[in-house]
């Protein structure tokens, strides 16, 4: 029951994500081509790619339920193949044959790249002693720092190109991002520090460590963000 849970409330998450993304895709780019499914559906392969990478094939034991909403949930419900499948046929019945051969071509192997690019990115970070080196007698997860690093990445970029393109008072502009970016580090950092309590570091014995490591992922992912945020502006 508590896995079904955490795959409803991941999936819930990534469904408004993928409409979000969706929507202001379209509304930049309109629907001669089904831009935003594709988009989305690209982003998500190169997730689970690389989250494969690190939650699943590096043998770290993450709790059940925390990986299905991650896996199964979020990147589930934030990809669609079943509305790639419908734009594509309302294409070929529209006469537009071209789109729909395009469509078909540039989503399956964009797809299979992303997914390629995601776990080559999973690899390399976690080539080097699985991600993990101690300092001082202290496990310092730097393989999940940077993968959380990338989402934040894509995150400032997304959400600012979005914001530019899709008109949005002021407001809605601050909520979005405020709701985004905190619910990025609650969620990056929280997996950080069940990683942490599996080795031993709890905040009953070690809260400096647990502390520490929760602020520098914090400190990181909004470094990026504000980078992503700088980079998508040139764009």
């Amino acid at each position: 029951m508590n896995q079904l849970i955490a795959i409803a409330l991941g999936g819930g998450c990534g469904a408004v994500i993928r409409f979000l993304i969706s929507s202001g895709l379209y509304q930049w780019l309109g629907k001669g081509l089904p831009y935003g499914t594709l988009v989305v559906n690209v982003i998500g392969s190169f997730l689970i790619g690389l989250l494969s990478e690190a939650l699943i094939l590096q043998r770290l034991a993450f709790s059940l339920e925390y990986r299905a909403a991650i896996l199964v949930g979020f990147i589930g419900a934030f990809t669609t193949f079943s509305t790639f499948s419908l734009e594509t046929i309302y294409l070929i019945e529209e006469g537009s044959l071209a789109k729909a051969a395009l469509n078909i071509v540039v989503s399956v192997l964009g797809c299979l790249f992303a997914v390629w690019i995601g776990l080559l990115f999973g690899r390399m970070i976690f080539l080097y002693s699985a991600g993990i080196f101690q300092w001082n007698g202290v496990v310092i997860a730097y393989g999940l720092i940077l993968v959380n690093v990338i989402g934040a990445f894509l995150i400032g970029i997304i959400s600012t190109i979005l914001m530019q393109k899709v008109a949005l008072s002021m407001e809605h502009r601050a909520a979005l991002m405020i709701i985004l970016v905190g619910a990025y580090l609650t969620l990056s950092g929280l997996y950080l520090v069940l990683f942490l309590i599996e080795q031993g570091y709890t905040f009953e014995t070690h809260p400096t460590v647990v502390l520490a490591t929760f602020l520098a992922n914090s400190l990181s992912c909004l470094m990026v963000i504000w980078l992503g945020l700088f980079v998508s502006k040139q764009i």
